[in-house]
C-alpha cells in the first residue's frame, strides 16, 4: 500500500492512525464511488472585435452582440460542466449541470435579475437523466436543459461561425420542464417535452417588462392563472439520418421541430409559437458539406403587454444557408447566408418578440478556422449586416460627451437615431476546451 507524504506527517504528529487509512484505502468510500464516473469539463471563449466606421451606439441585433464588445477586447463566456454520463443498463441514471460566465451569461437569460444587473454567472443547463426500458429505451431529462430545436447552439465551439444568426437570436434557449428522447432505429430519432414557459428564466418567472410594482420586479410567470394546472408549454422533434449504404449523401440529416405554448410574459403574456426545420447535407466534394435552416416565431393577436394592454400580433422570420469545406487537415472555411424579417417587434410596434431590430436584415459571415493549437479553436471572421427595409439609418450612431446624439436619423433601440444601414464586423476568436 502506497500512503502519500502529507498522510505520513499527519501520522507522525499522531493526528491518524496509519491502519485507519490502510483500512480506508482497502475499501472505497461511498463518496469516491459516486464521483468515480464523474467528468469535469468546460472552455474558455475569448474574442477581439473590431468594427469598421465610427459609431457603436447601434450594433446588429443577434445574440450576444452588443455595443461594449466593439472594438475591443473581450471575455466572451467561461463554461464549466460537471456530468454523469447514462451507462448502458436499463435504468441507468446521470446528471449534468453547466455552470457559465462572463458577460454572455448576463444575455442567456436563464436568471430573474439579468435585467437588473450584471452578475456575469448563469446556468445554461441543470438536470437529472433517467432512462426507462420502454422499447429501445427512452431517455429523460427533468429540470432545466437546452431547447429541441436550432442549427446553432450556445456553445461557439460547436457552430459553423463565431457570431451566431438571427435565427438563433428568435429561438427559445432553455426550458424548465421534462423531456424525453426515443430512437426508433439508427435512422430516425424523436424528442417531446412539456415546460413551464418557452423560456428561458429557471422556473418560469420572467422580469416585469412594464416596471409594474418597482424597476425590474421579477414576477411569476410559470402559468397562467386561471389555466394554471394546463397551460404549460409542448415541445416534439423528429430527426432523420441518412443510412450508411445511401453512397455520398450517407451521414446527412434533415430535422423538424415545434414549440408551442405559454411564454411566461416575457415579451407579450400569452401563446408563442416556434417552428425550426433543418438540414446538413454532404456532398460528392470530399470536405464540402451544405445546410439550411427556417425559424419562425409568432405571437397571436390579442395578447396582453403587461402595463398596456391588447396588441396586434407580431412575427418574425428567418432563412439561413450554411456551407463549410474542410480545405487541409487543420483549416476549415464556414460561410453563412441569412436573410431576416419581422412584424410588430418592439416596444413601439405593433407586438413585442424577443428581438429588436430592422424589419429586414441581410447578413454574410465568412469564417476561417485554423487549429494551430492543440485544444484551441481559432478563427478568424468577417460579417456584414444590412438594413434591408429601404427606411432611414438603424446601426452606428454615437452619444456626445453630455449624452447627446450628435447625427440624426431613424430613431433606433431606445428611440436614439443611429447613422448608417451596413455594419461590418472583423473579429479574432479563440476558445480553449477541457
Amino acid at each position: 500500500m502506497k500512503i502519500n507524504q502529507w498522510t505520513l506527517g499527519l501520522a507522525a504528529l499522531g493526528m491518524v492512525s496509519l491502519g485507519a487509512v490502510a483500512q480506508a484505502e482497502e475499501k472505497p468510500s461511498s463518496v469516491l464511488t459516486a464521483v468515480a464516473s464523474t467528468t469535469l469539463s468546460g472552455y474558455v471563449s475569448t474574442s477581439i472585435h473590431w468594427d469598421p466606421g465610427t459609431g457603436n451606439a447601434h450594433v446588429p441585433n443577434y445574440a450576444f452582440n452588443t455595443p461594449g464588445k466593439a472594438d475591443g477586447f473581450n471575455l466572451d463566456v467561461v463554461k464549466l460542466s460537471i456530468s454523469k454520463a447514462l451507462d448502458e443498463s436499463e435504468w441507468a441514471a446521470g446528471y449534468d449541470v453547466d455552470l457559465i460566465f462572463g458577460p454572455d451569461a448576463n444575455f442567456f437569460g436563464t436568471s430573474p435579475i439579468g435585467g437588473i444587473a450584471a452578475t456575469d454567472f448563469g446556468i445554461r443547463q441543470a438536470y437529472v437523466t433517467l432512462r426507462t426500458p420502454i422499447g429501445n429505451g427512452i431517455d429523460w431529462k427533468v429540470g432545466v436543459w437546452d431547447s429541441i430545436l436550432g442549427y446553432e447552439v450556445f456553445d461557439g465551439a460547436a457552430n459553423p461561425n463565431y457570431t451566431h444568426s438571427y435565427g438563433y437570436t428568435i429561438e427559445p434557449t432553455t426550458h424548465t420542464g421534462v423531456q424525453g428522447t426515443y430512437k426508433f432505429a439508427d435512422w430516425v430519432s424523436t424528442s417531446f417535452g412539456v415546460a413551464n414557459t418557452t423560456g428561458p428564466i429557471i422556473g418560469g418567472e420572467t422580469i416585469n417588462p412594464a416596471n409594474v410594482g418597482g424597476v425590474g420586479q421579477a414576477v411569476v410567470g410559470r402559468a397562467n392563472p386561471p389555466k394554471a394546472e394546463s397551460y404549460k408549454t409542448y415541445m416534439g422533434s423528429v430527426a432523420f439520418t441518412a443510412p450508411t449504404n445511401w453512397s455520398w449523401i450517407s451521414g446527412s440529416s434533415l430535422y423538424a421541430s415545434i414549440v408551442n405554448g405559454w411564454n411566461g410574459g416575457a415579451a407579450v403574456a400569452g401563446d408563442q409559437l416556434n417552428l425550426y426545420v433543418g438540414a446538413t447535407i454532404n456532398t460528392p466534394v470530399t470536405g464540402l458539406k451544405t445546410g439550411f435552416s427556417y425559424d419562425y416565431v409568432g405571437i397571436p393577436n390579442g395578447q396582453t403587454y403587461a402595463g398596456i394592454g391588447p396588441v396586434h400580433g407580431a412575427w418574425a422570420d428567418a432563412a439561413d444557408l450554411y456551407v463549410s469545406y474542410q480545405a487541409t487537415e487543420k483549416m476549415i472555411i464556414n460561410g453563412r447566408a441569412e436573410y431576416f424579417w419581422q412584424y410588430g417587434a418592439g416596444v413601439n410596434g405593433a407586438g413585442n418578440l424577443p428581438l429588436v431590430a430592422p424589419s429586414q436584415v441581410m447578413a454574410l459571415t465568412g469564417t476561417v478556422q485554423y487549429d494551430l493549437w492543440k485544444n484551441v479553436v481559432s478563427r478568424l471572421e468577417v460579417r456584414w449586416d444590412h438594413q434591408a427595409d429601404g427606411t432611414g439609418h438603424y446601426y452606428g450612431g454615437a452619444l456626445t460627451p453630455a449624452g447627446g446624439i450628435i447625427n440624426a436619423g431613424v430613431p433606433g433601440p431606445g428611440g436614439t437615431p443611429g447613422s448608417k444601414r451596413n455594419s461590418y464586423l472583423v473579429a479574432l476568436n479563440f476558445i480553449y476546451s477541457f
